[in-house]
């Protein structure tokens, strides 16, 4: 099988991963971008189609291509966010392959990196990862879930609130995912009961670019020391959105704390109070998707990844985007930057790879690149999960 030549592969076609190879066009350098989904759109290709435009937090632009207006916010997430990708794909001019799943990155010849594919081999100077973590659902572990008699499902299997008629529910998750579920099946289910780890934090400010800076800076200390992240949510406390706010008149954000255990019809806590339930539901999150970089051994002892801004200490030809502080669309557009410039840098300070491998794709760019300086291009980003 032959391998196809690249300067950059850029894995991942979401906000993180669009963002990078628009950066990287903007250096000069040639990029093939490599998702896994049958179209554009990332993960937001499988939202519930009862999250619409109006519920999601925190939409951004994609860097030097806006947002079209969304005539109200009522139309599903899933399908806006994806036909907006689309367009910026096209207008971009980004060369991305599809679908494309990625299986291994392992060190290749000539010091470069050789991505494994089910569509192929691609090697590559430099790598961008931007995988996300939407294909990686959290699942915590309590005593008794096997158990469990009834139907236990994770959010990201979540699609709108009609199967849960009559349901007894029990949701786990302190963040905005958990709100969502609560604000549209309170009314429908015949209960509904909200059970977190921790008390939630509801703040009441706008949660403006100072906010969101720190927050960012809160998780990039962890990713920093080569700690697992945490999502950038989980640090930012809920705000008065509007699903939290219809999930407040709705009565059902009366928090619980976690349970003990589970039972074949229930939840149990440590004083022996029961609840009977049919359903749970665990909106507890995500994890990295990053099981095909394990040939690079690029873990730490703490379990993490260590990387200084988005490019890994452990090996400065891997650059993680949507990784720890870019998990969200925070801090998305402003990691794609930064990726971008170290893989020029490192392009432009390391012998250079074949003249092949570097000369620019011949895909057209809707709009000519600027100099090597785009630090004023990224102000603005995409979709919030």
């Amino acid at each position: 099988m032959s391998v196809e030549e690249s300067a950059v592969v850029v894995i991942g076609a979401g906000q993180a991963g669009l963002s990078s190879a628009y950066f990287l066009r903007r250096f000069g350098v040639e990029a093939v971008v490599l998702d896994a989904e049958d179209g554009p759109g990332g993960a937001w290709r499988h939202r519930s189609p009862s999250l619409t435009m109006d519920k999601v937090h925190g939409i951004f632009d994609l860097p030097g291509h806006p947002k079209p207006a969304d005539g109200g916010g009522v139309r599903p997430a899933a399908e806006v966010v994806p036909a907006y990708f689309d367009a910026y794909e096209r207008a971009a001019g980004l060369h991305v392959v599809r679908p494309v799943r990625v299986t291994s990155v392992r060190e290749g010849a000539r010091g470069r990196l050789l991505v494994a594919t089910d569509a192929g081999e691609w090697s590559a100077a430099a790598l961008v990862n931007a995988t996300g973590t939407w294909t990686r659902p959290y699942w915590p572990y309590y005593p008794g879930a096997a158990t469990f008699a009834g139907r236990r499902l994770h959010y990201a299997d979540y699609r709108g609130p009609a199967e849960f008629a009559g349901r007894r529910v029990v949701v786990v998750g302190g963040g905005t995912s958990a709100a969502h579920v609560l604000s549209e099946i309170a009314g429908v289910a015949a209960a509904t009961a909200w059970v977190t780890r921790r008390p939630p934090v509801f703040r009441d400010d706008d949660f403006g670019e100072d906010a969101r800076r720190e927050a960012v800076a809160m998780v990039e200390d962890r990713v920093r020391a080569g700690l697992p992240p945490q999502s950038v949510v989980a640090v930012t406390g809920l705000t008065y959105s509007t699903v939290v706010r219809e999930a407040l008149a709705k009565g059902a954000l009366h928090r619980r704390p976690m349970f003990r255990r589970i039972t074949e019809t229930g939840v149990e806590w440590d004083d022996g109070t029961f609840l009977a339930c049919d359903t749970i539901v665990w909106a507890t999150g995500f994890r990295s998707a990053l099981d095909h970089l394990a040939p690079l051994r690029l873990r730490e002892p703490g379990g993490g990844i260590r990387v200084d801004g988005t490019r890994v200490v452990r090996d400065p030809r891997v650059q993680l985007v949507g990784y720890g502080p870019s998990a969200s669309t925070i801090g998305a557009n402003r990691a794609g930057r930064m990726a971008a410039r170290e893989v020029h840098r490192l392009l432009t300070t390391t012998p250079a790879p074949p003249a092949a491998a570097l000369a620019p794709s011949a895909v057209t760019f809707a709009h000519p690149p600027a100099t090597p300086a785009p630090e004023a291009a990224a102000s603005s980003a995409l979709p919030a999960a």
